[in-house]
């Protein structure tokens, strides 16, 4: 039966990448499959795969059809982290699709690939998420 597996980043520099997005989502690297041009980062309490990292060569889109959303609770958690993530080594980008007010905050890592910080409670949906 098919199923989901995990997002994949291409990177042009794997150790790189592999340091930022395991101190960005505090995930960790894992032999499995480890080699000079993929990285799987695993969640700290064992619980399974989280994000791949594939070296490759084609650049970073300026408007990908498919990115990260990283998830925060309230506004001054958002801007914590978007300067913890600079911090780190992304930076901000000068997104010409901001909506009237928007809800998230555009970076890129240091590879240039496109993410999102998105804070919840200003979301479309007013902070009304499922509960688990």
């Amino acid at each position: 039966m098919l199923r989901l597996g995990i997002p994949v980043i291409g990177v042009t520099n794997v150790p790189r990448a592999e340091a930022f997005w395991t101190a960005a989502l505090n995930l960790v690297p894992a032999e499995e499959w480890k080699t000079d041009t993929w990285r799987t980062l695993t969640y700290r309490d064992g619980s399974g795969r989280a994000l791949g990292l594939l070296r490759s060569a084609s650049p970073a889109e300026p408007h990908p059809r498919l990115h990260l959303d990283l998830f925060t609770d309230t506004a001054e958690e958002q801007r914590a982290e978007v300067r913890r993530l600079v911090g780190l080594g992304a930076r901000t980008v000068d997104w010409d699709h901001y909506p009237p007010d928007p809800d998230f905050v555009v970076l890129a890592d240091p590879d240039d690939n496109i993410f999102c910080v998105v804070d919840l409670s200003h979301a479309p949906s007013g902070g009304d998420r499922p509960t688990p």
